[in-house]
């Protein structure tokens, strides 16, 4: 039963991490494509009343005629397609992941003991609570007077996320901190449409619906912050791919490394959106991005802190390294990964083309197997993943023998983690 409940936890996970992937690919698209839009519209004079500009496309074998209205057209269009539950659905699945992963793990994704002692439910409530803050400020920012000073705006909410980046890194583990700066970001983002573009855009259709002229003022505020969506998208981005990569999260300097992205956003959308509004080709904005980019590789170099799975993961890692150790079988289970697995899981690969372990996973000791056992028992015993189209035959009776031990360590862990 315990592994049942593991296999279709880790289904679960690559379901939810499907969905977010396809959404988000659906709301970036989105919204890449409407400012490259909105930037390249042409103003002529054959327009209709209260258009701004046009823009003919070809794509798919046919040709597109599109115009935009600053305020609205005179009359209500009877179809009207809405643009949000890309955002909706990619935050949503989004959430649905932290959960499924470092809210459900979080004595190994989530708390760092050696920082702050968290209770399991301590670290989530920290969690949750933290998404919302951005947008209370960012929302109280926007709506004052620095509204009409985008520029300065930009500048304090740069502020804000390195602040949150810095104020994540003094609470959770370094995977923990850039995965939230961009939960945090992305909160921001869809906030925008959920609170500000689409309820502007209703007040407008309904002014419409009654015969009213609309206030101008709802579209230029909803395109305020969908341009800052548009910078804040890359770096997202970056943020959520980070945890794969233990030299951008595993550093004691990962929030500078998560502010030097932002502002690398900025430069790339900025050469994209200038090309789009046909200002002209600022190939300068390259070697900037370059240059931030050299920063972050020399960050990176610091010496690490060894969040991921020396320091921030320590204890709890201990524990189920004790708890799978102690397990029936243990012993036997060894002597088949090592024997199995060794030649290329090792600190000094002999499998020719293997320079690296992949993945950097060790299985050439007991505590290797010990500390990897989930892996393990997912990709040699409950799947035949591994071995690699099983080039060192390990044996059906073998992977029976990984899936018993794996079962035994996972009913030994809450007695070891309570005993601790």
């Amino acid at each position: 039963m315990m592994q049942d409940m593991v296999i279709i936890w880790d289904w679960l996970g690559f379901a939810v991490r499907w969905l977010h992937v396809v959404t988000a690919i659906a709301w970036i698209g989105s919204s890449f494509y409407f400012i490259a839009l909105d930037l390249g519209l042409r103003q002529a004079p054959h327009l209709p009343k209260g258009a701004y500009g046009e823009e003919w496309q070809v794509h798919g074998g046919g040709f597109y005629h599109i115009q935009k209205y600053l305020v609205a057209p005179e009359h209500m269009p009877e179809h009207l397609t809405w643009f949000k539950w890309e955002s909706y659905s990619t935050w949503l699945s989004g959430a649905a992941l932290l959960m499924v992963i470092y809210w459900a793990g979080a004595e190994l994704y989530l708390i760092d003991a050696q920082k702050v002692e968290l209770t399991q439910w301590q670290a989530i409530l920290i969690s949750a609570a933290s998404l919302t803050i951005g947008w209370l400020v960012y929302d109280t920012l926007c709506k004052s007077g620095l509204g009409e000073k985008p520029t300065a705006l930009m500048i304090l909410l740069f502020l804000l996320l390195v602040a949150m980046g810095w104020g994540y890194n003094q609470i959770f583990t370094g995977r923990a901190v850039m995965l939230h700066l961009g939960a945090f970001t992305a909160t921001i983002m869809t906030a925008n449409v959920a609170m500000i573009i689409i309820p502007n855009q209703k007040i407008v259709v309904a002014d419409l619906k009654a015969g009213r002229v609309p206030d101008a003022k709802y579209g230029r505020i909803a395109k305020l912050r969908s341009t800052h969506n548009n910078y804040l998208t890359l770096p997202v981005i970056f943020l959520m791919l980070s945890n794969h990569y233990p030299l951008a999260f595993a550093t004691q300097y990962n929030w500078v490394i998560a502010a030097l992205v932002f502002l690398m956003g900025v430069t790339i959308r900025h050469y994209f959106n200038t090309r789009h509004a046909r200002k002209g080709n600022p190939v300068w904005t390259w070697a900037v991005t370059a240059l931030l980019f050299v920063a972050i590789m020399a960050l990176s170099l610091a010496p690490l802190q060894q969040d991921s799975y020396d320091d921030s993961e320590a204890r709890a890692m201990n524990r189920v390294e004790t708890a799978f150790a102690e397990a029936e079988g243990f012993e036997d289970v060894a002597d088949i990964v090592m024997s199995r697995c060794s030649m290329c899981h090792a600190r000094e690969p002999v499998w020719d083309g293997i320079h690296h372990a992949p993945k950097n996973v060790l299985l050439e000791t007991p505590a290797d197997v010990a500390q990897h056992a989930r892996l393990i028992f997912l990709q040699a015993g409950a799947s035949q993943a591994m071995p690699p189209a099983n080039l060192t035959w390990m044996e059906p009776e073998e992977r029976a023998r990984i899936v018993s031990w794996y079962t035994a360590g996972a009913r030994n862990l809450p007695v070891v983690l309570a005993a601790n």
